[in-house]
């Protein structure tokens, strides 16, 4: 029983201290954006050729 108790708080204090973390970030930072991969381009192609369109990109 305290072993589970111990185990809840910890998890707890790690949910909170992660959720001010979070909290802490300002607005202004952009999120990272990362190129399309080759393999989303290849299925992007093969999915418009299915459909008989042309791909848009």
């Amino acid at each position: 029983m305290f072993r589970l108790l111990i185990a809840g708080a910890l998890a707890y204090v790690t949910y909170r201290l992660t959720r001010q973390m979070i909290d802490d970030v300002p607005d202004t930072v952009d999120p990272l954006l990362l190129p399309p991969s080759q393999h989303d381009r290849e299925a992007l192609r093969r999915q418009s050729a299915a459909m008989g369109v042309d791909p848009q990109r």
